[in-house]
Formats: C-alpha cells, structure tokens, sequence
C-alpha cells in the first residue's frame, strides 16, 4: 500500500495477510518509494501483481521489467464514464496514460458492464478483460433494525418520521447538490421525512454542500454524519437510500451494502446501480433533481419492507462476496 494505517490493514493483519507499506507521504517520495516496491517484490518473486485504479495500474506496466519472468499483471478498473474535467490535470493526464499502456496488461478486471463498455471504446482491449462484479458481505450487512434503531436514537430521528440517506464521499461524481435539491421538494409536501449524508471530503468541498443545503431550506432536516465505521447499523437506520450520482460509477458498493440490510434504494442510471437494483428500487436519470425527488416519492408510498426483503435476496443470490472469490480465483488460475 502506498500509506500506512489504511482502514482495512489491521483486518488484514489479523487474518495472517502480510502489509507492506511504501511510505509515500508525498510525491517527493516517489523514487524511494519505487525502489523499495521493487526490491520487495524481487524478494517475494509473486506470480501476480494486481493494480486497483489508474496510478497503481500504471506503475504494475511501467516497473514490469524488474519483476520476475514469470510475473502476471493485473489491472482492476472501478470506475465508467468519470468526466475528466472535474478533476486536476494529473488525474486526466493518468487515465491517458493508462489507455496507452493498456495493452501491456496481461488481464483487466473490471466491475461493471458499463465500465467494460466504457473502457473498450477508450482503446482497452477487449481479449484481456474481464467483468467481475463486486462482492457483498451478506455475514456483516444484514437485516438488524435494532442495531439501526440506536443509530436512529443517537441522532434525534422520532419513529413516525422517514430517514432517507445517501452515503458517499464529497466528490462532484456523487453529485450531492441534486440529492439537496431533490430533498428541498420533498419537504415542500412531507414534513415527517428526514435525510442524512454519510462521508466527508474537503473543507472547501464540504463548505459548499452546507451553504447549499442551508440556502435550499433544508437546516435542521438534513443531517451531516461524517464518516462512520459502522456502516450496517447505520445502513439499518435508513428507510431509504439514494444514490444521485452523476457519471463514474462502476458497481457501487453502497447501493448492495443497503440492499444488503434490507434498504430499497432509489438510483440514478449510471454505472450498473440500475443492473444492481432491478425491481427491488426506483431508477431515474442522473443530474435530474425532479426526477430524482418524484423517485423517492413513488418508494416513500411503497411496501417498504417488502421490497427490502427482495433487495436482500438479489444482493444475497447475484452479488455476494462468494461469488466475487470464485469468479476472480478462475480468472487467476486461467492466467497462471
């Protein structure tokens, strides 16, 4: 891993999986850092490298010629249709360069249909990918409204009123102004619904989505709950959760860990979320905050619980964590 103390590297260490970090406080950091992946990787002789997203893919090409003979290079793609021009001019720079060094892959994971789609006509060869859809743990997201109800307790949510949720990171992808937007047209007409957002981002970021909320009316209805480490209860807490985003998804894993709980969703059409959800939630198109409001309408006046109930069934028969090691496992074999 590129830092130390990431949030899965203690699980990991407890399940005998070995950690190494690179120490990359910074870029300046880059050469050292280089040096010692490849001398680590000289002394561990892997039969795979696997790259999860564009910079990690790059390097796993680029240092190829130091790694064993034998060595295998594997790329994961997580994302579609990103729109670069949201980002720094280092992030459009590395999705051109990983397009060019594509080739030089030896397989290409991907976790989505449309990310396939995407990346095949952006010049990915279409001979060494693969689609692997993600893995929800269906052990640790499950049905507990108990445990939702404290999480309900702890933020001041009253049994007759409706908490609707959206759970990402602050970034334009996820698009949280049409999640404010479509929140503020709810509440013109229903006065016992509630919504929180779950992450964080930025301060500048985070600055702008607080004015907008304010500014729509949405003070003291909206909830600002930071990041958590105890997703399932939270997830257990929501009636509903929404996914407003943009462009970029691949297989938000968001969307089956709410499915997961029991928690129908309503879902902009990008990436696989309307593949993930089918008939167990409400799709809409995306940057459409109309659209978006009249979506979570039509599962505010749902059978809730039922539909929850066949989203649990569809993360748990389609899209479990079983599933993602089996199908990756073979992919490995047929490489090796």
């Amino acid at each position: 891993v590129f830092h130390p103390n990431g949030p899965l590297e203690k699980d990991l260490k407890k399940t005998g999986i070995s950690v190494f970090t690179l120490n990359m406080r910074s870029r300046r950091d880059i050469f050292h850092s280089l040096r010692y992946l490849i001398k680590e990787v000289r002394f561990q002789k892997p039969d795979i490298i696997h790259g999860y997203l564009g910079g990690p893919n790059i390097l796993s090409v680029i240092l190829k010629r130091f790694f064993p003979s034998h060595t295998r290079i594997i790329w994961g793609v997580r994302a579609s249709n990103v729109d670069l021009r949201q980002y720094s001019w280092l992030e459009r720079l590395t999705y051109f360069v990983e397009r060019i060094l594509s080739g030089f892959a030896d397989l290409i994971i991907v976790n989505s249909k449309t990310g396939l789609s995407h990346v095949m006509k952006n010049g990915f060869p279409r001979d060494k990918m693969v689609v692997i859809h993600n893995g929800i743990d269906t052990e640790r997201y499950f049905i507990d409204r108990s445990a939702g109800g404290k999480i309900r307790a702890e933020w001041g949510i009253k049994d007759c009123e409706m908490l609707i949720g959206l759970v990402g990171r602050f970034d334009p992808m996820k698009d949280h102004a049409v999640f404010l937007k479509a929140a503020s047209l709810i509440v013109r007409d229903r006065k016992d619904i509630r919504f929180v957002c779950i992450g964080d981002g930025t301060e500048s970021y985070r600055f702008k989505l607080l004015s907008l909320s304010n500014a729509l009316g949405l003070d003291g209805l909206m909830l600002w709950a930071g990041t958590r480490d105890d997703m399932p209860a939270v997830y257990n807490a929501m009636d509903i959760l929404v996914s407003s985003s943009a462009y970029g998804e691949g297989f938000p894993n968001v969307i089956g860990e709410a499915m997961a709980c029991g928690v129908p969703c309503v879902v902009t059409d990008v990436g696989d979320s309307a593949y993930v959800v089918s008939d167990t939630g409400i799709v809409v198109p995306p940057r459409d905050p109309e659209a978006l409001a009249e979506g979570m309408r039509k599962l505010i006046d749902s059978d809730l619980t039922s539909l929850g109930l066949k989203a649990r069934q569809r993360i748990v028969e389609n899209f479990n964590v079983d599933q993602l090691v089996s199908r990756t496992e073979d992919a490995l074999k047929r490489l090796c």
